[in-house]
């Protein structure tokens, strides 16, 4: 999972602010835009922002993601560069925009809920555990490989808890870690999460947890 890189940096991933979907009784789908909290919540860890020095602004490019970019970068004069590393996991298409309550909606939620934290499963078109530890590996090596030393990245709850799982514990991480993972660590919208990659006392590259969630700017 470590690659060399030229130089060390920190990255700071934002969750974006909450959504219609968040806060819908129903399966939230790609296009759920930011609401009305989720835009004064965008505008807070936007105005925070600017006392932070950063040299690149990545994000999703989901409306919800993007929503909240945007206001980072009328607030820092940043242009936003999208990535689909960094957007959410992908729900099976069959429950999208159906109700919690819908019994067949339910029932396959929760097999799909299953997959995301059991190697092998796999649930209609959605991704699955496999899917998402590759491509938390992924978008870990794009941000090293990067040759910004401080970054932005605005990105999702699920997506950034797979990225933090991997980063504490590298390739001893399994299925059943995840699980706990899944179901006892939270992530507010706007919550700030800062990874450094530096090298440890044996000189090799290596992602590290500095803080989570940090969402004071909420008041």
């Amino acid at each position: 999972m470590n690659t060399q890189v030229a130089g060390e940096k920190t990255v700071y991933f934002v969750r974006h602010g909450q959504s219609v979907g968040n806060v819908s009784p129903a399966f939230q789908g790609t296009e759920s835009p930011l609401n009305e909290k989720g835009i004064q919540q965008a505008e807070q860890i936007a105005e925070r922002l600017t006392r932070i020095e950063f040299d690149a602004l990545i994000s999703s490019p989901l409306p919800r993601t993007k929503d909240t970019a945007e206001a980072i970068a009328r607030a820092t004069h940043k242009t936003i560069e999208y990535s689909p590393l960094f957007v959410e996991r992908v729900k099976p298409s069959r429950i999208v925009d159906r109700a919690h309550t819908d019994p067949e909606a339910q029932k396959l939620g929760r097999e799909w809920e299953m997959s995301l934290a059991t190697s092998g499963m796999r649930v209609e078109d959605s991704e699955n555990y496999d899917d998402l530890v590759a491509r938390a590996d992924a978008a870990l090596a794009y941000l090293s490989q990067r040759p910004e030393h401080d970054l932005v990245v605005v990105t999702h709850g699920f997506f950034l808890r797979t990225m933090m799982a991997r980063v504490l514990l590298g390739n001893t991480l399994t299925d059943k870690a995840f699980m706990n993972i899944k179901q006892r660590v939270l992530c507010e919208n706007t919550g700030l999460t800062v990874f450094k990659y530096e090298n440890t006392w044996e000189g090799i590259p290596t992602w590290k947890l500095w803080i989570y969630n940090d969402h004071a700017h909420l008041g």
